[in-house]
């Protein structure tokens, strides 16, 4: 399996899109500081993922998820969550 994923640091509120083979590990590398791009907003909680088959959808899926109309729609499909929980 291949997953596409979206954190929410606890520190700022702010949201991470990323995409990995292995969904628990990867996020354990997120909260040890082992991922350059994160390490300054640990911790981070597992908010909303997608699982794939095939490695080249789950690419896509990411990187469509990282456009303007992949926000708007991660805001859609979270809405209820960020209610609770909004953005920092």
């Amino acid at each position: 399996m291949f997953y596409v994923y979206i954190l929410q640091s606890e520190k700022d509120k702010s949201l991470y899109i990323g995409f990995s083979p292995d969904l628990r590990k990867r996020l354990i590398k997120h909260n040890k500081k082992q991922v350059t791009s994160t390490k300054d907003k640990i911790p981070w909680k597992l908010i909303y993922y997608e699982a794939y088959l095939e490695k080249k959808d789950a690419t896509g899926r990411e990187k469509f998820l990282k456009s303007g109309a992949g926000w708007r729609f991660i805001k859609k499909q979270i809405k209820h969550y960020l209610e609770k929980f909004p953005l920092g």
